[in-house]
């Protein structure tokens, strides 16, 4: 695959995530103190159900993305890992500390676990966006 095609869909990837990201941070997360008690489980499944089939295969695609352009992008320099990098801590951050915030989340309505799930969000929030700010001058920068 070219490089510019190969960046562009990194960027493009990048961009749908950090966009989701941002809402689910401002306005889905912290919905979830508004649902009642008594219908948060129901509610959580759903969620958790749904946002799979929206986030799951773009992060997957994602992080091969990234790692193909670290590998083939090399001669552009530390962008390229640092967007590599960065992809992997959304990654950890998601399955070391969102997921089991959800999980405790699966068991009830808990409002230190929705608050500990907004406040630590900040961390994918802001290392989508970093990515996504790096791809597009990468991307501005072979244009």
């Amino acid at each position: 695959m070219p490089l510019k095609m190969l960046v562009l869909l990194n960027f493009a990837l990048a961009a749908y995530l950090t966009g989701l990201i941002w809402t689910v941070q401002l306005v889905h997360y912290p919905s979830f103190a508004f649902v009642g008690a008594d219908k948060f489980v129901a509610f959580h499944r759903a969620h958790s159900t749904r946002m799979g089939w929206v986030v799951m295969a773009p992060m997957v695609a994602e992080l091969g993305l990234a790692v193909w352009l670290a590998w083939q992008g090399r001669a552009l320099g530390g962008i390229v890992w640092w967007s590599l990098a960065l992809t992997l801590l959304i990654w950890a951050v998601t399955f070391f500390v969102s997921v089991p915030f959800h999980n405790r989340l699966a068991q009830g309505f808990d409002y230190i676990a929705i608050d500990g799930l907004v406040r630590t969000n900040w961390l994918r929030t802001l290392a989508w966006t970093a990515r996504c700010l790096l791809l597009g001058y990468l991307l501005w920068r072979l244009l």
